[in-house]
C-alpha cells in the first residue's frame, strides 16, 4: 500500500465514509463560523516591478501545495472529509479548523463521526504509544522533518518529509525554481533557489541562511515545514505552511535602528547572569509587510501576525533572526477584535491607553523576544525545545509575551522610545490576554496568555470590579510581575526542566470558571474570535 494511503487511513480511524450532515447542530456551526470575521488580503501592487508580479502566480501555486501538505499532516485525506457535505457554514468551518476538531475550543470535536483529535496528529501512527516510540533506537526519529510510519511488517520508520510528499514537494520546487528565474533582487533569487532545493533534501540551512542574507527585497516568500505546534504528542514534527509578502518600506525605515539594539538587550535581561551567557547572531532585521496569501499550518485556527524566524538554533547562533510584522493581519485583529474587547472588559477611564500602536510594539518585541535568552541548557546537554518536548511551544510562547512587553519597558529606560507612555503598552498587553486566551487550551498561544492572567492575578497587576466586571491595571504591580515571569520562564527554559513546565502548564494553563464567564461576554457581544482570509489573486486584481 502506498506511503500516503496508509497515511491517510491512520489519520481517519473513525471516518465512516457516511454523510452525517443532518446529525450536526447547524445552528451552532453557523454560529461558529461567523466568529471568524472575514478580511480581504490586498496591498499596493504599484510596489512590485514587472517581473515581481509575474513571480506572484507562481508563488501562490507553490503556497497551495503546502496546504494540501498540512491537510495531511494535520488530518489526513481532505476530500473524504469534505465528501458529501454541503452547508456552506460547515464546510467554512472544516477548512478553517483543517479538519473536523475546533482548533480554538481545545480540539473537541463538532463532526459525530469522528473523536478525540490523536495528540500527534497525522505525523505519528494512530495506535502508537510513547514507551514504542521512547524504546525505538533511530537517530532520525525526532527529526522535524520526517513522518513516523509503519513498514509492511508493521515496526516503525521514519520516513523523510520529501519522500513521503514527493510528489507536492517537487511540484512546488520547479514552481519556485521559475520565480527563482524571475527575481531581479540576488539576494531573493539565491534564497528562492536554495529553498527550492531544501524542499527536495529536507536540509533548510543554505535556505534559512540565504533568508537571513537578503535584505533588499520587496516580496518575502516563506515556505516549507517550520512550526512545530501541531505535534502535541512530543513537539518534535514541523508542519508545513507558507506566507506571500510584500513588504512596506516606509514603515519597516521606522524599525531599522531597533535591529542594533538586540545585543543591549540580550545582556539586560531580567535573570541571572547563566541564563543570558550566550551571544546569537545578531545579523538580524526587523521589516513590516502585507501580507497576501496565507497557506498551511499558519492559516489554521487562529491567524498569525507577526514571525520570527528561522527557528535552526544553528541559524541564530550564527545568523540572528528576522522579525516579520504583517501589518494589514494585525490592523485587522486590533480593529475587529482587540479594541472591541477592551469596550466590554476594560475600566472606562483605562480604555484611552489601548492604542494600535502599543498593539503593534508589544507584538514585534514578543517577535524579538523569541530571538532572546537560551538557545541551549545551560548545561549545554540539549536544545531548550528538546528538553522541554511538548512543553516547549506554550513556554517559548510565554517567554516571548512577556520578555516582549520587558523589551518595550527596557528601550523605554534607555531612552529609544520617544515620549512613551508605557500604561499603553501595559492596557493593551491585558486586553490582548483576553484576546488570545480564546483560542483556547489546545493552543499554545492561548496556553501562554493564560499563564499570564493567573500570574498577574496572584501578584496583584490588576483588579476586577465585581459589580462592572471591568478590570483596571496596577502598573508598578504589573511591571514588578513582567519582571518576575520574565526571570521564572528564562530560568526554567536555561534549566531545562520539563517536570516544572509541565507543572506551570498544568497550574495556569487553563480557563477557570469567573474568566470563562467574562470570555462569554465577549461571545455575546458578538466579538469575532478570529479572522478568516479572502485572499489569493483575485483581491489583489490579478488575472488569473
Amino acid at each position: 500500500m502506498p506511503l500516503l494511503v496508509l497515511l491517510a487511513v491512520a489519520c481517519n480511524p473513525k471516518n465512516t465514509g457516511k454523510n452525517t450532515e443532518n446529525m450536526v447542530d447547524m445552528k451552532l456551526i453557523e454560529q461558529k463560523a461567523g466568529e471568524f470575521a472575514p478580511f480581504k488580503l490586498t496591498t499596493d501592487l504599484s510596489v512590485l516591478t514587472e517581473k515581481e508580479k509575474q513571480m506572484l502566480p507562481l508563488l501562490f501555486e507553490a503556497a497551495a501545495l503546502m496546504d494540501d501538505i498540512f491537510w495531511k499532516e494535520a488530518f489526513g485525506d481532505k476530500e473524504i472529509l469534505l465528501a458529501g457535505k454541503t452547508d456552506s457554514s460547515l464546510v467554512k468551518f472544516l477548512e478553517i479548523n483543517y479538519g473536523p476538531w475546533e482548533r480554538l475550543n481545545n480540539n473537541e470535536p463538532f463532526l459525530p463521526e469522528y473523536g478525540e483529535k490523536p495528540a500527534g496528529a497525522c505525523f505519528y501512527p494512530i495506535d502508537m504509544t510513547k514507551e514504542e516510540f521512547d524504546a525505538w533506537d533511530n537517530p532520525e526519529k525526532t527529526s522535524l522533518y520526517t513522518l513516523i510510519q509503519r513498514d509492511e511488517a508493521g515496526k516503525l520508520q521514519a520516513v523523510p518529509y520529501h519522500v513521503a510528499f514527493k510528489e507536492e514537494v517537487e511540484k512546488a520546487a520547479g514552481l519556485i525554481q521559475q520565480a527563482a528565474a524571475l527575481a531581479e533582487d540576488p539576494g531573493l533569487k539565491k534564497y528562492l533557489e536554495a529553498r527550492a532545493n531544501a524542499l527536495l533534501t529536507d536540509d533548510y540551512y543554505a535556505s534559512d541562511i540565504a533568508w537571513m542574507e537578503m535584505k533588499n527585497n520587496t516580496i518575502d516568500f516563506i515556505i516549507g515545514p517550520i512550526e512545530n505546534y501541531e505535534d502535541h504528542l512530543y513537539g518534535y514534527k514541523a508542519a508545513h505552511e507558507a506566507y506571500i509578502l510584500v513588504k512596506d518600506k516606509v514603515w519597516s525605515e521606522r524599525l531599522v535602528k531597533y535591529a542594533a539594539i538586540l545585543p543591549a538587550l540580550q545582556k539586560a535581561l531580567p535573570c541571572e547572569a547563566p541564563y543570558k551567557n550566550e551571544t546569537p547572531g545578531f545579523d538580524s532585521d526587523m521589516n513590516v509587510y502585507d501580507a497576501v496569501f496565507y497557506a498551511g499550518d499558519c492559516n489554521s485556527g487562529s491567524k498569525t501576525i507577526a514571525i520570527n524566524l528561522p527557528n535552526d538554533e544553528k541559524v541564530r547562533a550564527e545568523k540572528g533572526s528576522r522579525k516579520l510584522q504583517l501589518k494589514n493581519s494585525m490592523q485587522a485583529k486590533f480593529d475587529k477584535i482587540l479594541f472591541p474587547i477592551a469596550g466590554q472588559l476594560i475600566a472606562e477611564e483605562q480604555q484611552k491607553h489601548v492604542k494600535f500602536d502599543a498593539f503593534f510594539e508589544n507584538t514585534m518585541f514578543h517577535e524579538v523576544a523569541h530571538g532572546l535568552g537560551l538557545g541551549s541548557t545551560v548545561n549545554k546537554t540539549s536544545t531548550v525545545r528538546e528538553a522541554l518536548k511538548d512543553a516547549y511551544t506554550s513556554i517559548e510562547e510565554c517567554k516571548a509575551d512577556i520578555l516582549g512587553l520587558w523589551c518595550v519597558y527596557q528601550l523605554n529606560e534607555m531612552g529609544e522610545l520617544a515620549d512613551k507612555d508605557l500604561m499603553d503598552n501595559f492596557v493593551t498587553f491585558m486586553s490582548g490576554i483576553f484576546r488570545s486566551v480564546r483560542f483556547g487550551a489546545a493552543s499554545a498561544h492561548g496556553k501562554a496568555n493564560m499563564i499570564h492572567f493567573y500570574y498577574f492575578q496572584e501578584k496583584g497587576a490588576f483588579e476586577r470590579d465585581v459589580a462592572t466586571g471591568k478590570y483596571r491595571v496596577n502598573f508598578d504591580k504589573m511591571k514588578q510581575a513582567m519582571f518576575d515571569l520574565s526571570n521564572l520562564v528564562l530560568t526554567l527554559q536555561g534549566d531545562g526542566d520539563y517536570a516544572k513546565a509541565t507543572a506551570l502548564i498544568a497550574e495556569k494553563g487553563s480557563i477557570r470558571e469567573e474568566l470563562q464567564k467574562d470570555l462569554d461576554r465577549i461571545a455575546q457581544a458578538g466579538i469575532p474570535r478570529d479572522i478568516v482570509f479572502e485572499q489569493g489573486p483575485q483581491p489583489l486584481g490579478l488575472n488569473q
